[in-house]
C-alpha cells in the first residue's frame, strides 16, 4: 500500500472521506498493520496503537485508528480537508506516510499527539 518515497516518506493512495470526528482516522487493522510494518523496529514489544502521521495536500495530521472506517479510506474532519486543500471528497488521493523519525519529530511538536 505504501511504498519508499524519500528519506523521510512513503507514498500511498487513499481514498480520502470527510469526517464528524474530531480527528484523523483509518481502519483500525489497517492502522495496526502499517504500524507494524512500517513503524515498529523488531525488538522487543511494539506499540501498533500510536498515532501515524500522514501528509495530506498541504497539511500534517496524527492519524488514529478506528472501529468502522473502510478499508483503504481516511476519514478526516471537515475544517483538516479544508486546511489541506482537499476539494470534493471523497476522492482517491496520494498520501505521504511519514518515515518513523518524521513522524516522531511531528509528533513531538503536537501539544496533544493522541
Amino acid at each position: 500500500m505504501f511504498e519508499p518515497f524519500s528519506s523521510g516518506y512513503y507514498l500511498g493512495r487513499l481514498y480520502v472521506e470527510p469526517t464528524d470526528g474530531a480527528r484523523a482516522v483509518l481502519n483500525r487493522g489497517h492502522h495496526e498493520t502499517v504500524n507494524e510494518q512500517l513503524y515498529a523496529s523488531g525488538e522487543g514489544v511494539a506499540r501498533l496503537d500510536r498515532p501515524l502521521v500522514m501528509k495530506l495536500g498541504r497539511t500534517h495530521l496524527p492519524v488514529h485508528g478506528a472501529e468502522g472506517v473502510p478499508e483503504q479510506t481516511l476519514a478526516v474532519p471537515e475544517e483538516a480537508l479544508e486546511a489541506a486543500g482537499i476539494h470534493n471528497p471523497p476522492t482517491l488521493s496520494e498520501v505521504l506516510l511519514a518515515k518513523e523519525r518524521v513522524a516522531s519529530q511531528l509528533l513531538s511538536l503536537d501539544a496533544d499527539p493522541v
